[in-house]
Formats: structure tokens, C-alpha cells, sequence
């Protein structure tokens, strides 16, 4: 029997480290988006060289502000604070665990059944969360520069893998 479970106790500590950052990264993008959501969409930033040409004019051009570099950069260094808004759900079939929000945006009750809210899960997805913006920085800004469709799945699944696990590992393994 200790053998056994010494088998598969690496398998469920690797899937909730699996779940684990899956979370951190589909929650990640839905916060940036919702941030770049909020922003006036006539609000501008001036980008490009402000050194003087030749001919005496400047090649500055101005960007709309909430998807500019800037703007994103500087989400970056705070969004994983949110991640204290967060909560773990455990999917009662599969045991599988998901992060939800437990504080919405506007201040509408939401459905909290089956949701743990503790500390150590909110830590554990924070750090999760700061991992993935360090570590895929770029990408991150790629995506989010432009308008695009399904960015949580681009991003976290094929660009990433953060959450291709899903994909490898059958649900009932433990």
C-alpha cells in the first residue's frame, strides 16, 4: 500500500501544480483584460522617436493608450495583486481545481458554493500568477497589444502549455 502511494503522489502534486498554474494564467489574462477593458478608448500615449529628423519634423505617432506597451508594462507589475480576489473550486467529478473570482468587478453578489477563499490558496496563485508575467513578459504584451480573440486559450494552451496537461492526463488517475 506505501508503495502505491508513493506512486501516485507525484502525479497529484505534479496536477495541482498543473492546475495550479493553468489557474494562475487564464485568470492573469482575464484581469489584464478587463484593466485594458476600463481604459477610455480615446485615451492616446505618443510613441516612436522623439529625436529631431533632418528635415526638421519628429517620426512620433500616437497609439491608443490601454493596449500600448506602456499600459500592459505597467498592469504587469500590479495584476498579480488581484490574484487575493481569487478562490479555489474543486470540480466535484474529476477533482480537478479551478480559480474563480470570489469579489466581482462591480460589486454584484456572485455564487461562492463550493469555493475555498484562504489565504494560502490566494498566495500560492499570486506567486503562480507573478512566475508566468515574469516569465512570459513578451508574449503576454504580444498578445494584448492587438485586439484578438480567445487570448486565455492562445495563450495558456498553445503558447504556453500552461494548461495542455488537461489534454495528457486522464481525469480519473488518481
Amino acid at each position: 500500500l506505501a508503495a502505491a502511494l508513493a506512486a501516485l503522489l507525484p502525479a497529484a502534486c505534479t496536477r495541482r501544480s498543473q492546475d495550479l498554474h493553468c489557474g494562475a494564467c487564464r485568470a492573469l489574462v482575464d484581469e489584464l483584460e478587463w484593466e485594458i477593458a476600463q481604459v477610455d478608448p480615446r485615451k492616446t500615449i505618443q510613441m516612436g522617436s522623439f529625436r529631431i529628423n533632418p528635415d526638421g519634423s519628429q517620426s512620433v505617432v500616437e497609439v491608443p493608450y490601454a493596449r500600448s506597451e506602456a499600459h500592459l508594462t505597467e498592469l504587469l507589475e500590479r495584476v498579480c495583486e488581484k490574484m487575493k480576489e481569487y478562490g479555489e473550486k474543486v470540480d466535484p467529478s474529476t477533482h480537478r481545481k479551478s480559480y474563480v473570482r470570489v469579489i466581482s468587478h462591480d460589486g454584484t453578489k456572485m455564487d461562492l458554493s463550493g469555493v475555498k477563499i484562504d489565504g494560502d490558496v490566494a498566495s500560492s496563485l499570486k506567486f503562480a500568477c507573478e512566475s508566468i508575467a515574469e516569465e512570459y513578459e513578451d508574449e503576454l504584451i504580444e498578445f494584448l497589444s492587438h485586439e484578438a480573440d480567445n487570448v486565455k486559450d492562445r495563450l495558456c494552451s498553445k503558447r504556453t502549455d500552461l494548461c495542455d496537461h488537461a489534454l495528457h492526463i486522464p481525469h480519473d488517475e488518481l
